[in-house]
């Protein structure tokens, strides 16, 4: 029964992806702000909708600034566009007098393969830029819906709360408690932890690249720091972005240079950062994130590649607090993971926006209303 569950929550989130995954989204981000939303309802006594709003336009403050602070180095990158497109041009001759030599097709051939090639795609090009359009559009739409659940969630959090512990028999009710205010905490850890990492891995790329003298470094120490919040795909793909944008700029060179300079800040990001900083008592194994990872691109596409991991995070607290499910939470952890999940005081819960996960206090009082959270 349990895995005819799983397949059947697979099963709604793929149907659901619409509406599932800006929600999702909005989880996160009202956990996050939660503190903040308190700190603005009990120290300058605002309204809830009035700190909820606060809070989310703070949030999108925060976004912008980042998206200015790239927009603006991408924006110095199309000064090399005219030496882009000349070594691009050198790498193809190069290129075809190589094709050339091996493979006996005389560059005439190839240039009449390329013409041919480049006549299709600009008559289809009406309807990539339709469906690029289309996804610009997407995007967007996506984003106000990210920050309408958001302002939501944090406006009605006391009635959630009070459903999800409603919902279940009394005697679960401390359980239920317990799963929410370790999701809160976890989550809360996870999102700090993945942002100060982020920023370590952003600048440790500057300096590196600096001092080599590569142009366009703080550029591609953005990339790197952003796209690190992807586990594994994401560090490959700033390589991948990163070396294109060396070649433009410096020749082949140094591209071998940038990657392994990349490849190496990751390795040290992996051992020693990732444990530090983002590792917690919700160890989740090698095998599990590659998995979770690759699932989720398959369901939400690359949503889904930023929000398998913390949606992996919250079902292992999930299922390591309900005992039927306690071995599905041994398979996500981690063999080292020796964690045994206290229960929290119900004023922990309700009153501190979360509970420390170290604390070792048991309550066995029964269950009261949610007052804040």
């Amino acid at each position: 029964m349990v895995l005819i569950s799983l397949i059947a929550l697979f099963y709604i989130a793929i149907l659901g992806q619409t509406v599932l995954a800006p929600l999702v989204f909005g989880l996160l981000f009202a956990v996050l702000l939660l503190p903040l939303a308190n700190v603005l309802e009990r120290k300058l006594r605002l309204p809830r909708s009035i700190s909820s709003i606060l809070s989310v336009l703070l949030l999108l403050a925060a976004i912008n600034l980042i998206l200015y602070m790239v927009g603006a180095q991408i924006s110095t990158l199309t000064e090399d566009w005219p030496l882009f497109k000349q070594q691009v041009l050198f790498s193809l001759n190069d290129l075809q007098h190589w094709i050339s030599t091996k493979f006996h097709i005389r560059i005439k051939q190839q240039n009449a393969y390329i013409d041919n090639a480049t006549s299709k795609l600009l008559a289809t090009g009406s309807s990539v830029l339709g469906t690029a359009v289309m996804s610009i559009s997407s995007t967007v739409l996506f984003m106000v819906f990210i920050m309408f659940d958001t302002f939501f969630l944090l406006y009605y959090r006391r009635l959630i709360v009070r459903f999800l512990v409603s919902v279940f028999k009394e005697e679960n009710a401390v359980t239920v408690y317990d799963i929410i205010a370790h999701i809160q905490s976890r989550i809360r850890q996870y999102i700090f932890g993945l942002f100060l990492e982020m920023v370590i891995v952003a600048a440790a790329t500057f300096l590196a690249l600096w001092f080599l003298g590569v142009k366009y470094a703080l550029l591609l120490g953005l990339i790197t720091g952003l796209f690190n919040v992807v586990p594994y795909i994401g560090i490959l793909t700033a390589m991948i972005l990163s070396a294109l944008v060396t070649f433009a700029t410096a020749g082949a060179a140094k591209v071998l240079i940038v990657a392994g300079t990349i490849f190496g800040i990751h390795l040290l990001d992996a051992n020693v950062l990732l444990p530090i900083i983002v590792g917690s008592k919700v160890r989740i194994n090698a095998l599990i994130t590659v998995l979770g990872v690759i699932v989720g691109e398959n369901i939400w596409g690359i949503t889904g590649t930023f929000l398998a991991i913390p949606v992996i995070a919250m079902t292992k607290i999930i299922f390591d607090r309900i005992e039927p499910l306690k071995p599905w939470g041994m398979l996500l952890g981690d063999e080292k993971d020796e964690e045994q999940p206290p229960v929290p005081l119900k004023e922990e819960i309700i009153e501190g926006g979360g509970v420390n996960p170290d604390a070792q206090e048991n309550s066995t009082a029964g269950p009261t209303p949610a007052k804040d959270q």
